[in-house]
């Protein structure tokens, strides 16, 4: 789904630019705001993977990019740590006059750092996520550690990061020389989530310890494991997203579950141009992903078609079991359904090299635990025959599709 993209001014008249991720066609549990990495953008890799997860689980999200960075105005040159913080100030004001005030900001190695200063200003925002963040963001030194003396003497240089040139001043410098984190995290009372890879040669794993130590509970900590700084492997930017997600409904309000938008209909599914095969899926009070496996040219985060309708048939025999079971007042523990599909020739076809002699075989072993007699057991067998899906997919089934004006 692509973002919306908007555009609001911070505290200098600068006019700074964003995407907001919003989830499909419904009201958002919360909104977020995700601060980028030095000298990244809000299109970086990581950013976009994340807050589309985010989006897909139902949070709203806005990246946007600081000062001078992206499509944002202004020189980088010009913007230090303090305004990457007052950036973040304005864009939740933007957000609480045009949508709703932000209940978590996620920061994403130097962005990490400005969400934790700059929490302390944001009453609104109960909970906090930092990924791959320095505990000093004097930190960032280090990237032009060769440059430090051009710097120092002639009071800006032009340095090489990840291959860009930014020219940086002194009083870039300077300002990263803020107050000390450990003098306000255990005041902020504020739930923190930290993120980091042991396997991080930027931001070293320390950096997570020394926040973790200097804050106060409610906090947590998850081992990226495998993942380097930039995050720019897709499956550890979703794994990010679903632990957010996860975490953040301990210790963000969510809206009471509003029913989607599906006009009317049952199911609502939406494919954008830009997502592949990944499709949204959306019923009055859920969402779904299917999509196609990677060897199809798929992204594989859910299901393919062909899995949904199985699980359909498997979803409903084991509810149907166990209604039965139940009133019957019978043993049944639990009950798995393992199902396959096929396409297979028709017995008493005699033109088997036809493609209309193929029909469509679903091969389903049902797995009973429970103290069950043989005769119970053959009785759920039966069952399992009656119910609704198995029944709809024996039956001549006719398929009306119009268009929508």
């Amino acid at each position: 789904m692509n973002p919306k993209r908007v555009k609001f001014q911070n505290s200098k008249g600068l006019e700074l630019s964003g995407d907001l991720y919003l989830p499909l066609e419904r009201q958002p549990k919360f909104y977020a705001i995700f601060a980028h990495c030095f000298t990244c953008s809000k299109n970086f890799s990581a950013v976009t993977r994340i807050s589309k997860s985010l989006s897909n689980e139902g949070i709203a999200v806005l990246s946007f990019d600081f000062t001078g960075l992206g499509r944002s105005e202004g020189e980088f040159a010009e913007s230090d740590f303090s305004s990457n913080i007052s950036d973040l100030l304005d864009a939740s004001k933007f957000l609480e006059k045009n949508y709703a005030a932000p209940a978590m900001l996620i920061g994403h190695s130097l962005g990490g750092a400005a969400v934790l200063y700059a929490a302390q200003s944001l009453p609104s925002v109960n909970a906090l996520a930092t990924i791959g963040a320095p505990a000093d963001p004097l930190h960032v030194r280090h990237l032009f550690q060769n440059k430090l003396e051009d710097i120092l003497e002639n009071g800006q240089a032009k340095v090489s990061i990840g291959g860009r040139p930014f020219m940086i001043s002194k009083e870039f410098l300077d300002n990263l020389d803020q107050q000390p984190i450990e003098s306000f995290l255990k005041d902020l009372k504020k739930a923190l989530l930290i993120l980091h890879s042991p396997q991080d040669e930027i931001v070293g794993i320390e950096n997570a310890e020394k926040i973790y130590k200097s804050a106060w509970h409610p906090k947590s900590f998850v081992s990226l494991d495998g993942a380097n700084h930039l995050v720019t492997n897709q499956s550890d930017a979703e794994y990010i997203g679903q632990v957010l997600s996860s975490w953040s409904l301990r210790y963000v309000d969510q809206q009471d579950k509003i029913e989607n938008d599906t006009k009317g209909h049952p199911v609502m599914v939406r494919l954008s141009a830009d997502a592949g095969f990944t499709t949204e899926i959306k019923t009055p009070f859920h969402h779904l992903i299917a999509d196609e496996p990677l060897e199809v040219g798929g992204k594989n985060l859910g299901p393919t078609p062909y899995d949904l309708l199985m699980a359909s048939l498997g979803s409903c025999t084991v509810m149907t079991l166990r209604m039965y079971a139940d009133r019957k007042k019978w043993p049944l523990k639990e009950v798995r359904v393992y199902l396959e599909h096929e396409k297979v020739h028709r017995i008493d076809s005699d033109k088997p090299e036809k493609e209309t002699s193929k029909v469509s075989q679903f091969t389903r072993k049902i797995e009973l635990e429970g103290d069950l007699d043989s005769d119970q057991r053959q009785r759920l067998l039966e069952i399992a025959n009656r119910c609704p899906v198995h029944r709809t997919l024996e039956e001549e089934i006719l398929i009306q599709t119009l268009l929508v004006s």
